[in-house]
C-alpha cells in the first residue's frame, strides 16, 4: 500500500481513517487564518482577495511538505503574530512598502533554510534539554487554551486587572461555554474524534439559534493572487537598510523558534520524542519544510509560514504521521473554491479545541523535574512568558536565558551545551535591540 510506505501508519499506530480525522479538525481549527490573513495584511495596502489566495497557497505547499518530505503530522500556514509585526511594526510604523517586507520575508527564509541544510540541522533542536521540551509543550497548551478563551470572548482585557471575564450574557460567549462542555463531555467519554464532533455540533447549534449565520453560498471562484505574486523577488533591491537588516533578523528569529517551539511541543505530545536521548525524530526536515514553505510563500504574497500549535488538536483524536498534513492541504485547496462555508467555523467553535487540547498539553509538567530549582526556574518562566507575553518565541527566549544562568549557578556549567550558551546570547541581543 503506497500510504503504508510513505507513512508507515502501522509503525505509528494509526489509520487513514485516524489521520483524516486528525486532519480535518487541525484545518477547522486553524481556518480562521483565512479570514484573519488577508484583514491583517490587506491593511497594508495589499489586495485582500489576492492575500487570500496567498495564504491557500502557502498553506497548501507548507502542509505538503511537512507531510511528504518530514512525516509529521504539523500543519503550516502564514502565522500569526507574524503577520501582525508585518502590518503594525514594518509597514505601518516603519512605513516599509509591502512589496520590500514581502522580500525581507523571502531572505529570512533563505537564511533559515540555510540552517536547516547545515550540520546543526539535526542537532538544533536535539540540544534542547528535555526539561525545556517538556516546558514548551506545557506552555503552548497554556498558550493556546488562554487563545481560545479570549478570541471566543470568555476572556477580556481589563484596564485594572490586565485581563477579566467576559460578558456571560453574549450568546456568542454562551455558545463557546457550550461548545466547551459539549467538547469535554465527549473526550471524558473516550468518544473517537471528540473534539472535531464537538466543534461540529457547536457550530449547528449556532446556525440553529442564529448565533452563526448560514453562509451566503457554497461555491466561489478563486481570486487571482497576480497583484502580490513574485514582489518579494522584484523587490530584493530595496533591502539596503539597516532598518531592514532589523526586519530579516526579527522574522528569522521569531518564525524559526516559533516553528521550532512548536515541532517540539507537538512531537512531545504525539510520542516522537526519544524517552532515553529527548531527541526529536526526524526534526530536520520539519524545519527544512517549515523554511521552505517561508519562503516560497513570500513569493506566493503573504507574511511567513510557521507550524500552526493548532495541529495538537488533530495529534490528539489520532493523527501521528504526515498524512494528516497532506489532508490538511487537500482541505486547504478544497476551501479555495468553498470559501463562504468557512463562515461557520467562528472562534466560538474552535475555543473547545483550543482549551481541551490546552488542558492535554499540560500534562507535560509531570515530567519536569521540579525537585531541582536549576531546572524549575527556566522552565516556570518558558511557561509562564509564553502566556503572558502572547508570545511562543518571547517564552522561549526567557527559558533560553535562564537555563545557562541556573545551571552556573548550581555548578552544572558543563552540562550546558554551546548552543544554549549562542541562543543565550543571541536572545538578549534580541530583547535588546529588536523586542
Amino acid at each position: 500500500m503506497i500510504l503504508e510506505q510513505l507513512f508507515h501508519l502501522r509503525e505509528n499506530r494509526t489509520s487513514v481513517r485516524r489521520e483524516l480525522i486528525g486532519g480535518l479538525t487541525t484545518f477547522l481549527a486553524m481556518s480562521y487564518i483565512l479570514a484573519v490573513n488577508p484583514e491583517l495584511l490587506g491593511s497594508t495596502g495589499m489586495s485582500k482577495t489576492a492575500v487570500f489566495t496567498a495564504t491557500i497557497l502557502a498553506a497548501i505547499v507548507g502542509c505538503l511538505l511537512m507531510g511528504l518530505v518530514a512525516n509529521f503530522p504539523v500543519a503550516l500556514a502564514p502565522g500569526m503574530g507574524l503577520n501582525a509585526f508585518f502590518t503594525y511594526t514594518v509597514v505601518q510604523e516603519w512605513h516599509i512598502p509591502w512589496q520590500t517586507a514581502l522580500a525581507g520575508v523571502f531572505v529570512a527564509g533563505i537564511l533559515f533554510i540555510l540552517l536547516t541544510l547545515s550540520k546543526l540541522r539535526d542537532k538544533l533542536i536535539n540540544l534542547i534539554p528535555s526539561a525545556l521540551k517538556y516546558a514548551v509543550s506545557a506552555g503552548i497548551g497554556l498558550f493556546i487554551a488562554f487563545s481560545g478563551l479570549q478570541t471566543s470572548g470568555i476572556i477580556v482585557a481589563n484596564k485594572s486587572n490586565a485581563v477579566a471575564l467576559g460578558n456571560l450574557h453574549s450568546p456568542t460567549v454562551l455558545l463557546a461555554i457550550f461548545g466547551i462542555i459539549v467538547g469535554i463531555m465527549l473526550v471524558t467519554a473516550n468518544v473517537t474524534g471528540g473534539i472535531f464532533w464537538g466543534m461540529f455540533i457547536t457550530a449547528a447549534v449556532g446556525m440553529i439559534f442564529g448565533i452563526i449565520p448560514l453562509p451566503t453560498g457554497i461555491i466561489s471562484g478563486v481570486p487571482s493572487v497576480q497583484p502580490i505574486f513574485g514582489q518579494a523577488v522584484t523587490h530584493l533591491g530595496n533591502i539596503n537598510s539597516f532598518q531592514m537588516i532589523i526586519v530579516i533578523l526579527t522574522f528569522f528569529i521569531i518564525g524559526l523558534f516559533d516553528t521550532s517551539g512548536t515541532l517540539v511541543g507537538v512531537a512531545t505530545e504525539a510520542g516522537m520524542v526519544d524517552k532515553e536521548s529527548g531527541e526529536v525524530k526526524g526534526v530536520g526536515k520539519a524545519l527544512f519544510s517549515g523554511a521552505l514553505a517561508t519562503t516560497l510563500g513570500a513569493v506566493f504574497g503573504t507574511s511567513p509560514t510557521t507550524a500552526y500549535v493548532e495541529s495538537t488538536s488533530g495529534v490528539a483524536v489520532g493523527a501521528h504521521t504526515g498524512l494528516s498534513s497532506v489532508f490538511v492541504a487537500l482541505l486547504f485547496a478544497i476551501a479555495a473554491f468553498f470559501s463562504p462555508i468557512l463562515t461557520v467555523i467562528t472562534s466560538a467553535v474552535t475555543a473547545s479545541a483550543l482549551i481541551i487540547v490546552g488542558i492535554l498539553m499540560l500534562s507535560n509538567v509531570q515530567y519536569i523535574d521540579w525537585t531541582k530549582f536549576e531546572i524549575a526556574v527556566p522552565a516556570f518562566f518558558t511557561m509562564i512568558m509564553m502566556l503572558l507575553t502572547y508570545s511562543i518565541s518571547e517564552g522561549l527566549a526567557v527559558g533560553f536565558i535562564f537555563y545557562p544562568i541556573t545551571m552556573t549557578v548550581k555548578g552544572r556549567w558543563r552540562e550546558v551545551n554551546a548552543l544554549m550558551w549562542t541562543m543565550m546570547v543571541v536572545f538578549i541581543l534580541y530583547f535588546a535591540f529588536v523586542a
